[in-house]
């Protein structure tokens, strides 16, 4: 059979599709000629309804070699009229018959709806702990390889990654000043606002100075602030480890020999355990300095009695729990940002949903470890 090889401006491409029925030995013959790509036989509504009509009858005989032009798309039609197999009677050129061996060689899934059973649900519940597990797991050896290469830097001091840590510091710590006192002042303001309402009622103002005090410096700063780098700070570390694993940066580390750990973990960690504490501070005073104006304007309690009363009614244990609950806080962020980033592989959907991950596990980690130091700690520095 001869091939018709057509030029762009050949006028038979541009013909049509078109169906004819001939009869022969008391058979019908669908012959199919012209143009049957996608362009053309989307506007042709009735080609395609006859191809439907036609195919219900399994004796009829098909010749497609008159046909000048057909694309995947058109067979794909032609196949799923036929009903997934091939005629029993069918001519065709060897050029097109590969479109058709295309969808021969490969089942279209059709989804099914699975119902849900209680089975599913077990099965379901063990996957969800069993990776729960897995990554418990790699966080504690997360941990223990920060443990082994802190004694690798005291025991070589010069290898310190003084550089990466004190960007992280910068990027974590110094340009999250503005944010963390922001939310401090008008969350002290909102508490001292709630709280004077109440205190009113019984005659007890001078008791907002306590309330303020042991609320802000011992939980709501270093928890406020928490969250914020986690946010903040911890998805964008994972995100950053996330474009490195993408652009394959941590296998060229790799291959370079530089430990991933070393330089990439370790200082993160570094950073956030020293720049969490002073955020903490810096949030409480904000926070303080957000309430102690509110108190101005409900109760008339002036600055210099909040000032002097502050010191005898907050212990100063309070504020070593502060800080070391907050360096506590900015350990656990950094790992759970490092390994999430991680677990990203190279694609784009991956990236977005473990730097999401990282921020609601992170947070939910540091609002269980303050749960903790509140029951261990909750007869310790009390007024």
């Amino acid at each position: 059979m001869s091939q018709i090889v057509a030029m762009p401006d050949n006028p038979i491409e541009s013909l049509p599709p078109t169906i004819e029925i001939a009869e022969q030995q008391g058979q019908h013959k669908i012959i199919l000629s012209g143009g049957w790509d996608l362009r053309r036989v989307a506007v042709a509504n009735q080609q395609r309804q006859d191809i439907k009509q036609y195919a219900t009858d399994k004796n009829n005989l098909w010749d497609l070699s008159a046909i000048s032009k057909l694309d995947s798309s058109t067979a794909l039609m032609l196949w799923q009229a036929w009903g997934e197999k091939m005629p029993t009677s069918l001519t065709i050129k060897p050029e097109h018959q590969a479109l058709f061996e295309r969808w021969q060689n490969q089942k279209i899934p059709t989804p099914e709806p699975k119902k849900p059973t209680l089975n599913t649900f077990l099965n379901q519940s063990y996957d969800q702990l069993k990776e729960v597990k897995d990554q418990l797991l790699n966080g504690v050896g997360l941990l223990g390889q920060l443990v082994l290469d802190s004694g690798y830097l005291i025991v070589n001091p010069n290898a310190v990654p003084w550089a990466e840590i004190s960007n992280t510091i910068y990027e974590a710590g110094v340009k999250a000043l503005g944010i963390t006192a922001l939310v401090g002042f008008l969350i002290g303001i909102v508490l001292s606002y709630l709280s004077a309402l109440q205190l009113k009622l019984f005659g007890a103002e001078i008791y907002i100075i306590d309330i303020l005090g042991i609320s802000i410096i011992r939980e709501l700063g270093p928890l406020l602030a928490a969250i914020l780098v986690a946010g903040r700070s911890g998805s964008a570390m994972t995100a950053q480890i996330g474009i490195m694993r993408v652009t394959e940066e941590l296998d060229a580390l790799s291959a370079m020999g530089i430990s991933h750990s070393l330089r990439l973990i370790l200082p993160k960690v570094a950073a956030l355990t020293v720049a969490m504490p002073l955020l903490s501070v810096w949030t409480n005073a904000a926070a303080l300095i957000g309430g102690m104006l509110s108190a101005q304007f409900t109760l008339d309690i002036n600055y210099h009695q909040f000032f002097i009363q502050l010191p005898d009614t907050v212990p100063l244990i309070n504020v070593f729990i502060s800080l070391g609950k907050s360096a506590v806080f900015g350990l656990i962020i950094a790992l759970v940002a490092c390994h999430f980033g991680f677990r990203i592989k190279p694609n784009t959907e991956s990236l977005g949903r473990e730097t999401t991950n990282s921020v609601v596990a992170a947070i939910t980690a540091v609002i269980m470890i303050d749960a903790i130091f509140a029951i261990l700690l909750m007869d310790v520095g009390m007024p």
